[in-house]
């Protein structure tokens, strides 16, 4: 017998520990080599652990355990033969049943004319409180209602009764835990503080509209919000560098780049990969990376390194509907845009009242190395360029910018 020890290999620097998500196999399978087995959670993301052999697989730890790196999780005979077939379960013989004697039900409690019934005392009563004598279980003989029965009445108020009751409790993933951990801290050793703004995107959908077809016909992506917007934000982190900045014990530490961290829902809970050098890439280097990015996080193949390193976020609540709201820092990064729904409204435009397809904006910002001139400028220019992208992020040539 040859048996392989299978370890927790090290999903990424400064990580010590993972969790036991979810086994892919059950105790005694025959595996294949570099076959998934289970879901791990770090503190970072999911990963899928491979198979480092074929064999049959004896378990050595329970889903929910948290195990260290390095830790024996699993052993792999890799001198067992791969089955040929496994032989269907023969059928348990089946019990004898003997017929009984059917059981005689008891008999229902006779109703007369006065079950229910109010005495005219009740009645008075209960139509002071708007209750239906029908509603209330009479005491009387009969069953009539009486005048304690209504005395004793209490109106439902409408509160719905007999429904289910029933409550859930499971243990929170070790990447959700992590979640909820940074976001307390970033609220509790940041001074956050949260600005706001709105943006006309009727520029924006005019160009949208007039070279999304061929955008998507030669680059297979299609030409999203996200890439006005990140290039709207690379380009007032370069006039506004406080922002694209972070704290480091006593000193602060700036950027000459900008990897912008997009927040993604993923089947674990919220994931930011990064768009690297996001200043450096044209407006399908954008679409492109974010969409990748987003696929691995939906499909549980995003990497620790593809989500490590971010030195400013935006995250767009207006996909799942949301109209403003104050998004949270994502340390240890100083800076969060917002981004939300977009409703047709009534503005003014140059002395007219015009409907605008407009969107509100929010820029959370850390206090202690972002003033408001800062804040507030890297808002104004990020509204200016999605209001003029023409002349402020193609400058004046849109089919060079998108690559046509």
């Amino acid at each position: 017998m040859s048996i392989l020890e299978m370890k927790v290999p090290s999903p990424g620097e400064s990580i010590t520990e993972v969790e036991i998500a979810t086994w892919l196999v059950k105790d005694g399978d025959y595996v294949e080599k570099d076959q998934a087995i289970a879901e791990v959670d770090s503190d970072k993301a999911t990963l899928e652990l491979p198979a480092e052999a074929s064999g049959i697989i004896t378990l050595k730890a329970e889903e929910g355990d948290a195990v260290a790196v390095g830790q024996v999780v699993c052993l792999i005979d890799t001198s067992a033969a791969k089955p040929s077939g496994s032989a269907p379960a023969a059928e348990a013989p089946k019990a004898e049943v003997k017929e009984e004697a059917p059981k005689a039900a008891p008999a229902p409690a006779a109703a007369t004319y006065a079950t229910g019934s109010a005495s005219p005392a009740a009645k008075k009563i209960l139509d002071e409180k708007n209750i239906d004598a029908a509603t209330i279980q009479g005491t009387g003989k009969d069953g009539r209602v009486t005048k304690e029965d209504a005395i004793n009445a209490v109106p439902s108020m409408g509160t719905p009764t007999g429904g289910p009751r029933g409550t859930e409790r499971k243990k929170m993933s070790m990447l959700r835990r992590k979640v909820a951990e940074r976001l307390v801290e970033a609220k509790n050793t940041t001074a956050m503080l949260t600005t706001f703004n709105e943006v006309n995107l009727t520029a924006v959908n005019k160009l949208r509209n007039e070279y999304k077809d061929a955008f998507k016909a030669k680059h297979g992506v299609g030409l999203g919000y996200m890439s006005f917007f990140t290039k709207a934000v690379t380009r007032a982190l370069q006039l506004y560098p406080d922002v694209n900045s972070m704290i480091d014990g006593q000193e602060q530490i700036k950027f000459d780049f900008a990897d912008i961290s997009v927040a993604v829902s993923g089947p674990k809970g919220l994931m930011v990969p990064v768009v690297r050098n996001a200043e450096l890439l044209s407006f399908r280097g954008v679409e492109a990376d974010i969409k990748r990015l987003a696929t691995r996080a939906r499909d549980g193949q995003i990497t620790v390194d593809e989500m490590t390193g971010g030195t400013f976020t935006i995250t767009n609540g207006g996909v799942f509907g949301s109209m403003l709201s104050t998004p949270i820092i994502n340390p240890p990064q100083s800076g969060i845009l917002g981004m939300h729904n977009i409703i047709e409204r009534p503005v003014a435009v140059n002395g007219q009242v015009v409907i605008a397809p407009m969107m509100y904006i929010a820029l959370s910002y850390d206090h202690r190395i972002i003033d408001g001139r800062e804040s507030v400028g890297f808002l104004v220019a990020v509204k200016e360029a999605l209001e003029n992208p023409a002349e402020l992020l193609l400058n004046n040539d849109p089919k060079r910018a998108f690559e046509l």
